[in-house]
């Protein structure tokens, strides 16, 4: 007997195969999917450190910016006992020594007592707090994108940490806060390595003090990020006689004018926020003991990268010689601010300013 077969048997019969067809692609899909996955391979443009740095800035800025933060200090160990959310109240130094984790945020709103207290956070403690790998690095933008204020618009709050040219792949998240008339907006870039580069400056130095005061230095920060003064050393050379310290403790808060003496007790301090005693270190004088030389000298403020061995230069200033920088007693050096290496940036100054800014 022959058998005909209608149309609609036909028509499921196609549907039922298409159906079964892609249900088998879809489960091969997620198999290939879960083993590239697994094995750390990419598919297209699924790059898995991609992914890993998209996840990093996205829950290192979920954490800065979904509460107030947390500080658990330091007592030979992490003091958990101790711990609070008041991290803003606390000093670079303490932050340093004991773990941070900054957050922005009190009441919903963008708490600026929080922001301003980031300039007491070393970039590597901020990554830290915010869970960072150690591989990575970040910069941090706070800046007012609207106001309505006359003037505010385009204001930045906060910019520092490591430039993202530095790094071979960056990954990038914000958000933004409507408060008081203003759009304010919150930009963490999180960067597959990178080098950190930030750079202090010697202002002004003392070399002959009158009325047997202290020799002493003044050091800018001028990074919004504090810095840690580990790695860093300061080289002084007269003749053929040179003296070196390596600063091994100490951190300078962000946007900020600290004073290195040699005697903390007799220094004229102005609006220094650190005030750092190098007398007791033998690198500066006091009175009729010098530390720096009087006629001819140079001082020079060196880094040290932590993958490497030999310091490097950030700035250096020179006077006696060929600088026709000649000090008499009371006389200090002043830096213009331009080149950080040339004599012609230093210039006499008969009133000294100290914990001042310049100019």
């Amino acid at each position: 007997m022959r058998r005909t077969f209608s149309h609609r048997e036909r028509d499921e019969g196609g549907l039922t195969a298409v159906i079964e067809f892609l249900s088998a692609f879809t489960l091969f899909l997620m198999i290939l999917t879960a083993f590239l996955s697994l094995a750390q391979l990419q598919m297209g443009s699924n790059d898995p450190n991609v992914d890993r740095l998209d996840r990093a800035a996205s829950l290192g800025l979920d954490r800065l910016t979904s509460g107030e933060g947390w500080f658990v200090p330091d007592a030979d160990g992490l003091d958990y006992a101790n711990a609070t959310a008041e991290w803003h109240l606390a000093a670079a130094d303490a932050l340093h020594e004991g773990r941070v984790q900054p957050g922005l945020v009190l009441n919903q709103r963008l708490d600026m007592d929080r922001v301003e207290a980031l300039h007491n956070v070393t970039e590597d403690g901020m990554a830290a707090g915010l869970g960072l790998d150690g591989d990575m690095s970040l910069h941090l933008t706070i800046v007012v994108a609207e106001s309505t204020q006359q003037g505010r618009a385009s204001t930045v709050l906060f910019e520092g940490g490591t430039e993202r040219g530095t790094a071979p792949s960056s990954s990038t998240s914000y958000r933004s806060f409507q408060q008081d008339g203003e759009l304010i907006r919150v930009i963490l870039e999180v960067h597959d390595g990178g080098r950190k580069n930030n750079v202090l400056h010697i202002t002004e130095v003392m070399a002959r003090p009158s009325s047997s005061g202290p020799e002493w230095i003044e050091i800018e920060n001028p990074n919004d990020f504090a810095v840690a003064l580990k790695g860093w050393s300061l080289n002084h050379t007269s003749g053929s006689s040179s003296s070196n310290l390596l600063l091994q403790s100490g951190v300078l808060s962000g946007q900020s004018l600290s004073l290195f003496t040699g005697d903390v007790s007799s220094q004229t301090v102005g609006n220094a926020t650190h005030v750092i005693d190098l007398g007791s270190l033998g690198f500066l004088g006091v009175g009729q003991l010098d530390g720096l030389a009087n006629g001819q000298g140079k001082l020079s403020l060196r880094y040290t990268q932590l993958d490497e061995i030999t310091p490097a230069d950030v700035m250096r200033v020179e006077w006696g010689g060929n600088t026709q920088l000649f000090m008499v007693t009371g006389q200090s050096l002043v830096w213009d601010g331009e080149d950080r290496f040339a004599s012609e940036s230093w210039a006499l100054e008969d009133s000294p300013t100290p914990g001042e800014h310049n100019g």
